[in-house]
């Protein structure tokens, strides 16, 4: 783990090699002191000359301005290196997200994922500049200060070594209590912002049914967790703290009482004496911090350990020598496919399927019986368990995804627009698109006219997921996003379930003109939208139990299509009754 932690320095070597430079001599600079308090109290001050006390004065100040700036650069350019690092990791972790398979965004929450890319990685920045920073200086200052000890008595210097191992043995016995502590904070903070991205995506269902009392309950219950998985770490961190603070006191009682005792003997004098004094606080000062580096350690080592967990998902399959898809006819054959989310049984079921290019499949069935996961077996969202799916005769698992997905538009019940403008969002369709040509795409999808009035026409921004726009016009800007892509094969899931009869007559103009001339696969609960289709399969619990056109399918004694097709001609029926009536 830590070596591929110190690859990511690889790209910022001169700025980090300049960082430990400066901090290398900021520790040279650190050790004057010591050396000139020495001098002045042995020979400068006892001999009364003044002249050379107030030149080693002036060297001292001027190094310690020299240090200031050094300092400076190594606050402002460490920071950066750790800030670019940073950028890095985010870089490749938002890329690797963009290639993880469906079923990765099935199994995890959003907040959880954007907590790795923030507050873990500010961590992990942090730990870049001051890990390698503080390990260097303190690590060099307590070597340098230990052998200047020795020069001024090498028995008092062997006596303080003593306490040392006790200060380690504390440190490595707290650091895995630590880690563990820190981890389980870090998997809270997660579920923090998992149930606040949550709640506040879903806060106009929250106001439309007055449950704000029972987010702040759900949002409490993951907040008190933080709360204890903290106060739990800061608890480890407290008798750590404590345990080496103890020990650190102990180090200034046993040089005060040892060097007492060795100057009562005359083998020490004033001027070591004061001269060790001081330069045990620089050894105890690094040593301290040195061991104080395990919080930021667990701090850092435990964001890039999730940050890695990320990186080592395995993305999306594709095979090694992909074929890459030109323009396709769209004949479209599923053979003996059989799929299954998870463990917990099939979901596809020996399912066959023709598609002739340019012509309409329709899916019809009760709600959860595969029909959704046939269209996203299509474009290869999910890899199926059994069978093949082919297009124009080459199974799909030998096309690569981008070609494969370049060619199938895919208009679905719930719209997702991005936060921008009308045409950002139509450009989502073919990003390198001439403004006429999106104008063409909107008009096409009767949305154009609607555009020109709003305030700034195509620059207008439309809100986080086009809340400024009705269903209707979102779902209009959706097929003019696919009128602008221009597949050969065209998914309508459910595309027009959710709007109203007046809205829907005219979003079913635009998709008839979107469907002209491409193999078409439509999934819809309202038979009346799908009666002019070539063939209707109709799946049940996985699998097709009836397959026809609409009126070969009517013709099916106690057919299930028939029967749904009757329900919903009587439900029809007696709504306009009810109209009339009233």
């Amino acid at each position: 783990m830590i070596k591929r932690f110190i690859s990511y320095y690889k790209p910022h070597l001169k700025i980090f090699m300049l960082d430990m430079l400066a901090s290398f001599l900021v520790a040279i600079i650190g050790l004057v002191y010591p050396i000139i308090t020495r001098k002045m109290i042995g020979e400068l001050i006892p001999n009364k000359q003044l002249q050379d006390i107030m030149f080693w004065g002036s060297v001292l100040l001027a190094l310690y301005g020299v240090r200031a700036l050094l300092k400076y650069y190594i606050q402002y350019q460490g920071h950066v290196m750790g800030v670019r690092m940073q950028a890095d990791m985010r870089r490749e972790l938002f890329a690797h997200l963009q290639k993880l398979p469906y079923k990765y965004y099935d199994e995890h929450e959003t907040g959880k994922i954007m907590s790795r890319m923030t507050n873990d990685l500010m961590d992990v920045s942090e730990f870049a500049h001051h890990g390698p920073e503080n390990v260097f200086i303190c690590g060099f200052l307590v070597v340098a200060t230990c052998i200047y000890l020795a020069t001024i008595n090498v028995y008092l210097t062997f006596i303080i070594f003593l306490c040392v191992p006790l200060l380690l043995t504390i440190s490595v016995f707290m650091r895995k209590r630590m880690k563990d502590a820190f981890m389980e904070s870090r998997k809270n903070v997660a579920v923090i912002n998992a149930t606040l991205e949550n709640s506040i995506s879903g806060i106009r269902v929250t106001k439309a049914f007055t449950n704000s009392l029972k987010e702040e309950e759900k949002f409490e219950d993951g907040n008190q967790r933080y709360v204890a998985s903290r106060s739990k770490a800061f608890d480890i961190m407290g008798q750590f703290g404590a345990s080496t603070a103890f020990i650190t006191d102990l180090f200034n009682v046993v040089v005060l009482v040892g060097g007492g005792l060795f100057m009562a003997q005359g083998q020490i004098d004033a001027a070591d004496f004061s001269a060790f004094i001081v330069s045990v606080n620089m050894f105890i000062s690094p040593l301290t911090t040195l061991i104080g580096f395990a919080e930021m350690y667990q701090n850092g080592m435990t964001g890039f350990t999730r940050f890695v967990e990320i990186l080592d998902e395995p993305v999306e399959a594709e095979d090694k020598d992909a074929i890459e898809l030109g323009d396709i006819k769209g004949d479209i054959k599923f053979e003996n496919v059989t799929f299954a989310y998870n463990e917990e049984g099939n979901v596809l079921e020996d399912i066959n399927l023709e598609i002739e290019s340019g012509k309409k499949l329709a899916l019809v069935g009760q709600s959860g019986g595969g029909k959704t996961t046939i269209c996203h077996l299509i474009p290869n969202f999910y890899s199926i368990d059994q069978g093949s799916i082919t297009i124009d005769g080459i199974d799909i698992r030998k096309i690569s995804l981008e070609s494969l997905r370049k060619n199938i538009g895919i208009v679905q019940q719930d719209v997702f627009l991005f936060n921008g403008t009308v045409k950002e969002n139509i450009l989502y369709g073919r990003l390198d698109a001439t403004d006429e040509e999106v104008i063409e795409a909107a008009k096409r999808a009767n949305i154009h006219e609607y555009v020109m009035q709003m305030p700034n026409g195509y620059d207008t921004q439309i809100g986080e997921r086009g809340v400024r726009l009705s269903g209707g016009q979102k779902q209009r800007l959706s097929i003019a996003r696919v009128f602008l892509k221009n597949p050969s094969i065209l998914i309508l899931d459910e595309a027009t379930s959710a709007l109203d009869n007046t809205t829907e007559l005219l979003i079913q103009n635009a998709l008839d003109a979107l469907c002209e001339g491409r193999t078409t696969i439509v999934v819809a609960h309202r038979l009346s939208t799908v009666k002019n289709a070539d063939e209707i399969a109709v799946i049940n619990r996985g699998k097709i139990i009836e397959k026809g056109t609409h009126e070969e399918l009517l013709q099916i004694d106690e057919g299930v299509y028939k029967e749904l097709y009757e329900q919903q001609f009587v439900r029809k029926t007696s709504e306009k009754l009810q109209s009339l009536v009233y």
